[in-house]
């Protein structure tokens, strides 16, 4: 059981963040999908926005991406200093296969970026840099041997990629995932899979979490760089209509059925996958098969992101006082 220090110290871990919050949300990084312009949007929603370095094409664009975001929400703030702007993050692939790790993370501690979400490696070289100018680092993880790891580093935040989530998602359920993490983390925990409403997001507190990690509902905004039949796929689609396969990429990910039988995917032979993509081109894979999670059941419009945040916000208190 989880104890009343841990309680107590996870949630003034989490207090400065979420007082930058109007709910307690991050919207996750998604590649292709999350542009400057939905990020800027989140921020000035009053949600978490966030991208992949990977979304800009070298460590130069990605520090001209950085200053445009930063120079944006120092506008807003400018003009209106009484509006809540909530924070930005960066994810950065600490894998050994990611030749720009290192100069991403330098980009990163340059342009003062105030979260760094780091994926696939160990983080603990990560923290004292960006800590030096009063950044917060977040990990995701998608097991409970990987939280302890990656908790053992002293990072801020736990992101856990629960199964339902878009892309290469995890297999545990959260109601098993937050508790067994709050066993041994008082940090900042934001959890991801099929979140797409405010009494989600209240859910997820419920369960011993700080934060919502939402993918699939800001990939369905007008800010969002997604395909426009991206997008439509994911309103006009349900979680029938997704397939969990590592045929794609090698690594288990959600998949939008129609995106794969347009590519040519076996539906036949999950095992043998027959795109007719260049598969040398990583990113023509994601352009062309397309991704979400099991949320998008609930998704039934593509709304701004300022629609979409004071939605939530309006189920979030709902929920919050009955």
């Amino acid at each position: 059981m989880t104890s009343k220090a841990t309680q107590l110290g996870a949630r003034k871990a989490s207090a400065p963040l979420r007082a930058q919050t109007s709910i307690p949300v991050i919207a996750a990084p998604m590649f292709l999908v999350s542009t400057p312009e939905l990020v800027v949007a989140c921020c000035k929603a009053g949600v978490i926005g966030t991208l992949p370095a990977h979304n800009c094409a070298t460590t130069q664009a990605l520090g001209e991406t950085l200053a445009h975001i930063a120079a944006q929400l120092a506008r807003c703030r400018t003009r209106e200093p009484d509006k809540l702007i909530s924070p930005f993050g960066v994810n950065v692939i600490l894998h050994k296969t990611n030749p720009r790790a290192r100069q991403d993370l330098e980009c990163c501690v340059e342009h003062k970026v105030p979260l760094v979400i780091t994926s696939l490696g160990k983080p603990s070289n990560v923290i004292q840099p960006i800590h030096a100018h009063g950044g917060l680092v977040f990990s995701a993880v998608a097991t409970v041997e990987h939280a302890r790891k990656a908790a053992a580093s002293e990072v801020d935040g736990l992101i856990l990629v629960c199964a339902g989530a878009g892309g290469h998602a995890g297999t545990m359920n959260p109601l098993a995932f937050v508790p067994a993490v709050r066993e041994f983390f008082d940090g900042i925990i934001a959890v991801s899979g099929a979140i797409t409403t405010g009494r989600a997001i209240r859910v997820c507190e419920v369960l011993g979490a700080d934060f919502a990690y939402m993918g699939t509902r800001f990939l369905a905004t007008v800010e969002s760089g997604a395909d426009p039949a991206h997008k439509e796929m994911v309103v006009s689609c349900g979680p029938e209509d997704l397939i969990y396969t590592a045929a794609v990429t090698g690594v288990p990910a959600h998949f939008l059925r129609p995106s794969l039988e347009r590519a040519g995917y076996d539906l036949g032979d999950p095992s043998r996958p027959r795109l007719s993509l260049d598969m040398a081109d990583p990113d023509e894979i994601w352009r062309r098969v397309w991704t979400a999670g099991q949320g998008l059941g609930m998704v039934h419009s593509v709304p701004t992101v300022a629609e979409l945040v004071a939605q939530l916000e309006a189920e979030y208190a709902a929920a919050l006082h009955p």
